[in-house]
């Protein structure tokens, strides 16, 4: 028996190692609730550790985004309300945004503009009604508080700007860092814009048009979110689908190479221009329309046989 289990050492049944009952032999723990509690702190470690490791550089990226969306539908909202209010003021002030935040968080009342500033004339012949020191004070917290959005805005801007020109240095080349920032925020993360085709790559931000065309006969949405890139946008309306075709393409290499390799490729850059100026040499005209013709029905001629056969009819009488 001795010699067969030598001779097939497969045939002999491994047995695992009983962890608690090694761990109470050596003395390492004295009691079970002892292991268990041993066992607990380890399981906790490792599963802080595992959440650790999800804090990669995109993920910062595409927090920053968020952030960045965050802060505009907010300050959109207070800078109108801070035109609505300061305009009971001085309603011949054309300012908006942050240029108006900026204006009253300088000055407050409309008395306290100098003769030398361009809005002096308006400011000194107002309509609007007069600013208690009370409210004066108050209007000028609420615009400190909207041009630091607007700083903190402009913060965020540079963060991934720089973030963007380390983590994905060819998405940055080929969509720029505004747009390849956002366009890794709504995939998820780069490895799974990496994953995607040209295709999804083209549509991405346009779901409304895809739904509608998948569920009519709506026409096919041509671009996305990538109708942001300058090369598109700025585009004849005639080009705009093959250039996001090459478009996409470029961008789907582009974030492949940044997760694989994280390398910069100018070759990538180069096929792109060529590309481009071969789609706008060899459509420099836009394409001629045919002509809609309408479909006639079965019955489209019956009223007039009607009126050959009624006068015929009379005819006859």
């Amino acid at each position: 028996m001795q010699e067969s289990s030598k001779e097939n050492p497969q045939s002999v049944p491994l047995q695992r190692a009983d962890l608690r009952d090694a761990a109470l032999e050596c003395g390492f723990v004295e009691l079970d609730e002892d292991y268990d509690i041993l066992l607990r702190d380890v399981c906790i470690r490792a599963a802080k550790s595992q959440i650790s490791q999800t804090d990669t550089d995109d993920s910062r990226i595409i927090q920053a985004v968020e952030a960045l969306d965050d802060i505009d539908k907010n300050v959109n909202e207070l800078s109108e309300r801070l035109f609505e209010w300061y305009g009971r003021y001085f309603p011949e002030l054309e300012m908006t945004g942050e240029e108006l935040a900026r204006f009253v968080s300088a000055y407050g009342s409309r008395t306290n503009v100098p003769e030398d500033h361009e809005m002096s004339k308006k400011a000194s012949s107002s309509m609007g009604a007069e600013l208690l020191f009370a409210d004066e004070e108050l209007l000028r917290t609420f615009a400190n508080n909207i041009c630091s959005l607007y700083d903190t805005r402009r913060y965020i801007e540079n963060y991934i700007n720089t973030s963007m020109g380390s983590v994905a240095p060819n998405l940055c080349e080929i969509a720029g860092a505004s747009l390849g920032a956002r366009l890794m925020s709504m995939a998820g993360s780069l490895e799974k814009l990496a994953a995607f085709p040209s295709s999804t790559v083209q549509v991405i931000g346009a779901s409304r048009a895809l739904f509608k065309h998948l569920r009519s006969r709506a026409p096919s949405p041509k671009h996305g979110i990538i109708f942001n890139n300058s090369v598109i946008k700025n585009a004849p309306w005639w080009q705009r689908g093959k250039l996001a075709r090459a478009l996409a393409a470029k961008i789907s290499l582009a974030a492949r190479t940044d997760f694989y390799s994280g390398e910069l490729e100018p070759s990538i850059k180069e096929a792109l221009d060529k590309k481009l100026e071969s789609i706008r040499h060899a459509n420099p005209n836009p394409p001629e329309r045919k002509p809609q013709t309408k479909p006639q029905g079965k019955g489209g001629n019956r009223k007039g046989r009607g009126r050959k056969k009624n006068k015929k009819s009379g005819g006859s009488n």
